[in-house]
Protein backbone atom coordinates (compact mmCIF):
# COMPACT_ATOMS: atom_id res chain seq x y z
CA UNK A 1 0.00 0.00 0.00
CA UNK A 2 1.50 3.28 -1.21
CA UNK A 3 1.65 5.87 1.39
CA UNK A 4 1.26 8.72 -0.92
CA UNK A 5 0.17 11.88 1.02
CA UNK A 6 -0.28 14.73 -1.69
CA UNK A 7 -1.24 14.53 -5.62
CA UNK A 8 1.62 16.81 -6.35
CA UNK A 9 5.39 14.99 -6.63
CA UNK A 10 7.00 14.41 -3.93
CA UNK A 11 10.76 16.92 -4.69
CA UNK A 12 12.88 14.26 -3.71
CA UNK A 13 12.53 10.41 -4.10
CA UNK A 14 13.91 8.09 -1.47
CA UNK A 15 15.37 5.49 -3.41
CA UNK A 16 13.47 2.17 -3.43
CA UNK A 17 16.49 0.05 -2.79
CA UNK A 18 16.74 1.51 0.99
CA UNK A 19 15.48 -0.62 3.54
CA UNK A 20 11.98 -0.70 5.17
CA UNK A 21 13.13 1.03 8.18
CA UNK A 22 14.24 3.89 5.91
CA UNK A 23 10.27 4.72 5.10
CA UNK A 24 9.15 4.24 8.78
CA UNK A 25 7.01 7.48 8.56
CA UNK A 26 6.49 9.88 11.59
CA UNK A 27 2.79 9.51 10.93
CA UNK A 28 3.41 6.44 12.86
CA UNK A 29 3.39 8.30 15.56
CA UNK A 30 -0.79 9.26 15.42
CA UNK A 31 -1.34 5.62 16.05
CA UNK A 32 -0.21 6.35 19.90
CA UNK A 33 -2.42 9.37 20.08
CA UNK A 34 -5.27 7.58 19.18
CA UNK A 35 -4.23 4.84 21.71
CA UNK A 36 -3.61 7.65 24.56
CA UNK A 37 -6.95 9.29 23.79
CA UNK A 38 -8.69 6.06 24.05
CA UNK A 39 -6.93 5.59 27.82
CA UNK A 40 -7.77 8.98 28.74
CA UNK A 41 -11.48 8.26 27.30
CA UNK A 42 -11.80 5.53 29.37
CA UNK A 43 -11.03 6.78 32.17
CA UNK A 44 -12.87 9.82 31.79
CA UNK A 45 -15.93 7.52 31.48
CA UNK A 46 -15.04 5.76 35.05
CA UNK A 47 -16.89 7.81 37.41
CA UNK A 48 -20.25 7.23 35.92
CA UNK A 49 -18.70 3.70 35.41
CA UNK A 50 -16.38 2.38 37.72
CA UNK A 51 -15.62 -0.40 35.27
CA UNK A 52 -14.24 1.46 32.71
CA UNK A 53 -11.10 1.90 35.00
CA UNK A 54 -9.59 -1.11 34.61
CA UNK A 55 -10.22 -0.83 30.73
CA UNK A 56 -7.93 2.42 31.06
CA UNK A 57 -5.23 0.78 32.71
CA UNK A 58 -4.93 -1.99 30.06
CA UNK A 59 -5.54 0.46 27.31
CA UNK A 60 -2.39 2.83 29.10
CA UNK A 61 -0.04 0.19 29.23
CA UNK A 62 -0.64 -1.32 25.75
CA UNK A 63 -0.25 2.60 24.43
CA UNK A 64 2.67 2.82 26.23
CA UNK A 65 4.52 -0.19 25.01
CA UNK A 66 3.19 1.39 21.42
CA UNK A 67 4.75 4.14 21.83
CA UNK A 68 8.30 2.38 22.84
CA UNK A 69 7.98 0.24 19.80
CA UNK A 70 7.44 3.02 17.38
CA UNK A 71 9.97 5.62 18.93
CA UNK A 72 12.57 3.06 18.76
CA UNK A 73 12.13 2.51 15.50
CA UNK A 74 12.08 6.12 14.56
CA UNK A 75 15.36 7.17 16.31
CA UNK A 76 17.17 3.89 15.08
CA UNK A 77 15.51 5.21 11.60
CA UNK A 78 16.91 9.03 12.52
CA UNK A 79 20.82 7.33 13.11
CA UNK A 80 20.80 4.88 10.38
CA UNK A 81 18.96 7.46 7.04
CA UNK A 82 19.42 10.66 8.75
CA UNK A 83 18.32 12.08 5.33
CA UNK A 84 14.68 10.22 5.11
CA UNK A 85 13.82 12.18 8.57
CA UNK A 86 14.90 15.09 6.70
CA UNK A 87 12.91 14.51 3.91
CA UNK A 88 9.83 14.22 5.72
CA UNK A 89 10.99 17.54 7.69
CA UNK A 90 10.73 19.22 4.50
CA UNK A 91 7.63 17.06 3.00
CA UNK A 92 4.84 19.90 2.85
CA UNK A 93 2.07 17.55 4.68
CA UNK A 94 4.50 15.44 6.39
CA UNK A 95 5.99 18.40 8.63
CA UNK A 96 2.65 18.71 10.26
CA UNK A 97 2.67 15.54 11.82
CA UNK A 98 6.31 15.83 13.65
CA UNK A 99 4.17 17.51 17.02
CA UNK A 100 2.38 14.39 17.03
CA UNK A 101 5.89 13.15 19.12
CA UNK A 102 5.80 15.38 21.77
CA UNK A 103 1.78 15.15 21.48
CA UNK A 104 1.92 11.79 22.82
CA UNK A 105 4.35 12.19 25.39
CA UNK A 106 1.89 14.71 26.54
CA UNK A 107 -0.94 12.67 26.71
CA UNK A 108 1.11 9.89 28.67
CA UNK A 109 1.77 12.16 31.16
CA UNK A 110 -1.88 12.88 31.44
CA UNK A 111 -2.99 9.12 31.42
CA UNK A 112 -0.39 8.15 34.17
CA UNK A 113 -0.77 11.61 36.84
CA UNK A 114 -2.86 8.77 38.55
CA UNK A 115 -0.75 6.23 39.31
CA UNK A 116 2.73 8.26 39.51
CA UNK A 117 2.14 12.20 39.54
CA UNK A 118 6.35 12.63 39.83
CA UNK A 119 6.86 10.89 36.99
CA UNK A 120 4.17 12.68 34.46
CA UNK A 121 5.05 15.92 35.51
CA UNK A 122 8.84 14.74 34.10
CA UNK A 123 7.11 13.60 31.05
CA UNK A 124 4.65 16.73 30.76
CA UNK A 125 8.20 18.98 30.88
CA UNK A 126 9.70 17.19 28.37
CA UNK A 127 6.50 17.26 26.22
CA UNK A 128 6.27 20.90 27.08
CA UNK A 129 9.93 21.86 25.61
CA UNK A 130 9.95 19.40 23.06
CA UNK A 131 5.93 21.39 21.94
CA UNK A 132 7.50 24.56 21.88
CA UNK A 133 10.24 24.05 20.01
CA UNK A 134 8.40 22.15 17.21
CA UNK A 135 5.89 24.58 16.96
CA UNK A 136 7.99 27.40 16.37
CA UNK A 137 10.25 24.79 13.92
CA UNK A 138 6.81 23.87 11.86
CA UNK A 139 5.28 27.22 12.00
CA UNK A 140 8.76 28.64 10.42
CA UNK A 141 8.84 26.04 8.22
CA UNK A 142 5.22 27.50 6.65
CA UNK A 143 6.01 30.68 6.69
CA UNK A 144 9.83 30.30 4.63
CA UNK A 145 10.96 30.92 1.56
CA UNK A 146 9.67 27.73 0.01
CA UNK A 147 6.11 27.07 -1.70
CA UNK A 148 2.95 25.34 -0.51
CA UNK A 149 -0.10 24.25 -2.93
CA UNK A 150 -3.56 24.46 -2.08
CA UNK A 151 -3.35 20.65 -2.04
CA UNK A 152 -0.53 20.60 0.78
CA UNK A 153 -3.15 22.20 2.91
CA UNK A 154 -5.33 19.65 4.79
CA UNK A 155 -6.51 19.27 8.54
CA UNK A 156 -3.83 17.58 9.32
CA UNK A 157 -2.21 21.41 10.05
CA UNK A 158 -4.02 21.42 12.90
CA UNK A 159 -1.89 19.13 14.45
CA UNK A 160 0.83 21.65 15.87
CA UNK A 161 -2.14 23.97 17.29
CA UNK A 162 -3.78 21.18 18.82
CA UNK A 163 -0.85 20.04 20.63
CA UNK A 164 -0.62 23.72 22.02
CA UNK A 165 -4.12 23.68 23.96
CA UNK A 166 -3.54 19.97 25.26
CA UNK A 167 -0.22 21.16 27.29
CA UNK A 168 -2.60 22.73 29.94
CA UNK A 169 -5.02 19.64 30.67
CA UNK A 170 -2.43 18.79 32.73
CA UNK A 171 -0.39 21.44 33.51
CA UNK A 172 -3.05 23.51 35.36
CA UNK A 173 -2.89 20.80 37.80
CA UNK A 174 0.76 20.80 38.16
CA UNK A 175 0.40 24.16 39.11
CA UNK A 176 1.69 25.73 35.49
CA UNK A 177 -0.86 27.93 35.26
CA UNK A 178 1.26 30.99 33.44
CA UNK A 179 2.74 27.82 31.10
CA UNK A 180 -0.86 27.45 30.39
CA UNK A 181 -2.02 30.11 29.42
CA UNK A 182 0.70 30.69 27.15
CA UNK A 183 0.67 27.79 25.06
CA UNK A 184 -3.49 27.76 25.05
CA UNK A 185 -3.30 31.64 23.42
CA UNK A 186 -0.58 30.06 21.07
CA UNK A 187 -2.84 26.95 20.25
CA UNK A 188 -6.16 29.06 19.98
CA UNK A 189 -4.48 31.95 17.55
CA UNK A 190 -2.92 29.22 15.65
CA UNK A 191 -6.22 27.51 15.12
CA UNK A 192 -8.46 30.09 14.36
CA UNK A 193 -6.06 31.37 11.51
CA UNK A 194 -5.41 27.27 9.88
CA UNK A 195 -9.80 27.05 10.39
CA UNK A 196 -10.03 30.15 8.29
CA UNK A 197 -7.15 28.33 5.53
CA UNK A 198 -8.67 24.89 5.96
CA UNK A 199 -11.98 26.00 5.22
CA UNK A 200 -11.01 28.50 2.08
CA UNK A 201 -9.28 25.36 0.88
CA UNK A 202 -12.32 23.04 1.67
CA UNK A 203 -14.64 24.90 -0.52
CA UNK A 204 -13.20 26.83 -2.79
CA UNK A 205 -10.64 24.60 -4.23
CA UNK A 206 -10.52 20.78 -5.42
CA UNK A 207 -11.27 18.01 -2.95
CA UNK A 208 -8.65 16.48 -0.30
CA UNK A 209 -7.32 13.49 -1.59
CA UNK A 210 -8.97 10.14 -0.92
CA UNK A 211 -5.68 9.64 1.58
CA UNK A 212 -5.95 12.29 3.12
CA UNK A 213 -9.74 12.45 3.45
CA UNK A 214 -9.65 11.21 6.85
CA UNK A 215 -8.03 13.84 8.31
CA UNK A 216 -11.22 15.43 8.17
CA UNK A 217 -12.36 14.34 11.47
CA UNK A 218 -9.11 16.75 13.05
CA UNK A 219 -11.63 19.52 12.78
CA UNK A 220 -13.23 18.37 15.83
CA UNK A 221 -10.39 17.79 18.32
CA UNK A 222 -9.09 21.68 18.57
CA UNK A 223 -12.53 23.11 20.02
CA UNK A 224 -12.98 19.76 22.34
CA UNK A 225 -8.96 19.66 23.65
CA UNK A 226 -9.48 23.68 24.43
CA UNK A 227 -12.86 22.72 26.33
CA UNK A 228 -10.56 20.61 28.48
CA UNK A 229 -7.77 22.86 28.58
CA UNK A 230 -10.19 26.29 29.22
CA UNK A 231 -11.86 24.21 32.37
CA UNK A 232 -8.90 22.59 33.63
CA UNK A 233 -7.28 26.46 34.28
CA UNK A 234 -10.91 28.37 35.34
CA UNK A 235 -12.95 25.07 37.01
CA UNK A 236 -15.89 25.84 35.89
CA UNK A 237 -17.81 25.71 32.66
CA UNK A 238 -19.09 29.44 31.36
CA UNK A 239 -20.12 31.08 28.17
CA UNK A 240 -16.53 30.47 26.20
CA UNK A 241 -16.18 26.90 27.30
CA UNK A 242 -19.83 25.63 25.81
CA UNK A 243 -18.68 27.87 22.61
CA UNK A 244 -15.82 25.39 22.88
CA UNK A 245 -17.79 22.44 23.19
CA UNK A 246 -20.46 22.87 21.27
CA UNK A 247 -17.98 23.82 18.29
CA UNK A 248 -16.75 20.47 18.40
CA UNK A 249 -20.16 19.07 18.07
CA UNK A 250 -20.78 21.35 15.24
CA UNK A 251 -17.81 20.01 13.91
CA UNK A 252 -18.36 16.30 14.41
CA UNK A 253 -21.85 16.71 12.57
CA UNK A 254 -20.04 17.89 9.74
CA UNK A 255 -17.83 14.47 10.09
CA UNK A 256 -20.97 12.72 10.41
CA UNK A 257 -22.40 14.24 7.01
CA UNK A 258 -19.08 12.87 5.21
CA UNK A 259 -19.23 8.96 6.31
CA UNK A 260 -20.81 7.70 3.33
CA UNK A 261 -17.19 9.10 1.51
CA UNK A 262 -15.10 7.36 4.30
CA UNK A 263 -16.86 4.55 4.33
CA UNK A 264 -15.53 4.15 0.32
CA UNK A 265 -12.06 4.70 1.49
CA UNK A 266 -9.20 2.14 0.88
CA UNK A 267 -7.15 1.92 4.37
CA UNK A 268 -4.13 4.08 5.01
CA UNK A 269 -2.23 5.21 8.48
CA UNK A 270 -4.23 8.04 7.61
CA UNK A 271 -7.68 6.76 9.44
CA UNK A 272 -5.99 6.47 12.47
CA UNK A 273 -6.71 10.18 12.08
CA UNK A 274 -10.28 9.64 13.34
CA UNK A 275 -9.06 8.09 16.74
CA UNK A 276 -8.42 11.21 19.16
CA UNK A 277 -10.64 13.81 17.75
CA UNK A 278 -13.29 10.97 18.88
CA UNK A 279 -11.67 10.39 21.94
CA UNK A 280 -11.26 14.37 22.99
CA UNK A 281 -15.04 14.97 22.39
CA UNK A 282 -15.90 11.91 24.29
CA UNK A 283 -13.70 13.29 26.84
CA UNK A 284 -14.77 16.50 26.67
CA UNK A 285 -18.82 15.50 27.00
CA UNK A 286 -17.57 13.33 30.00
CA UNK A 287 -16.20 16.52 31.59
CA UNK A 288 -19.28 18.53 31.01
CA UNK A 289 -21.49 16.21 33.01
CA UNK A 290 -19.34 16.00 36.03
CA UNK A 291 -19.07 19.90 36.34
CA UNK A 292 -23.16 20.45 34.82
CA UNK A 293 -24.28 17.71 35.91
CA UNK A 294 -25.86 17.14 32.34
CA UNK A 295 -27.14 13.59 31.68
CA UNK A 296 -27.38 14.26 28.21
CA UNK A 297 -23.96 14.92 28.21
CA UNK A 298 -22.97 11.82 29.72
CA UNK A 299 -25.22 10.44 27.10
CA UNK A 300 -22.80 11.85 24.79
CA UNK A 301 -19.89 10.60 25.93
CA UNK A 302 -20.63 7.36 26.46
CA UNK A 303 -22.24 7.25 22.86
CA UNK A 304 -18.85 8.42 21.04
CA UNK A 305 -16.96 6.39 23.46
CA UNK A 306 -18.52 3.43 22.35
CA UNK A 307 -17.92 4.79 18.90
CA UNK A 308 -13.87 5.46 19.90
CA UNK A 309 -14.02 1.60 20.65
CA UNK A 310 -14.79 0.29 17.52
CA UNK A 311 -12.68 2.67 15.45
CA UNK A 312 -9.62 1.51 17.32
CA UNK A 313 -10.15 -2.69 17.35
CA UNK A 314 -10.87 -1.57 13.42
CA UNK A 315 -7.73 0.64 12.98
CA UNK A 316 -5.73 -2.28 15.08
CA UNK A 317 -6.74 -5.09 12.56
CA UNK A 318 -6.29 -3.22 10.17
CA UNK A 319 -2.83 -1.87 10.55
CA UNK A 320 -1.56 -5.17 11.78
CA UNK A 321 -3.28 -6.88 8.55
CA UNK A 322 -1.24 -4.14 6.48
CA UNK A 323 1.79 -5.09 8.35
CA UNK A 324 1.70 -8.67 7.69
CA UNK A 325 1.06 -8.24 4.35
CA UNK A 326 3.74 -6.23 4.04
CA UNK A 327 1.85 -2.94 2.82
CA UNK A 328 3.57 -0.27 5.25
CA UNK A 329 6.71 1.59 5.03
CA UNK A 330 7.24 1.00 1.49
CA UNK A 331 8.93 3.90 -0.88
CA UNK A 332 6.50 6.68 -2.51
Amino acid sequence: MSEQLTDTPDPITPPVELSRLAHFPVTFFAIVMGLMGLTLALHAGAPAYPWLLHASSLALLIGAAVLLVIAGFYIAKAMRYPAMVAEEWHHPVKIAFFPTITVSLLLLATAIYTYSPLLAEWIWLAGVAGQGVLTIAVVTGWISHRSFQVGHLTPAWFIPAVGNVIVPVLGARLGYIETSWLFFSGGMIFWIVLLTLVMNRLIFHDPIVARLFPTMVILIAPPSVAFLAYVSMTGEVDGFARILLYAGYIFAALVVAQLPRLAKLPFALSWWALSFPLASLSIASFRFSQLDGSRVHQTIGVIVLAVLVVVVVGLVYRTGKAIMRGEICLPE
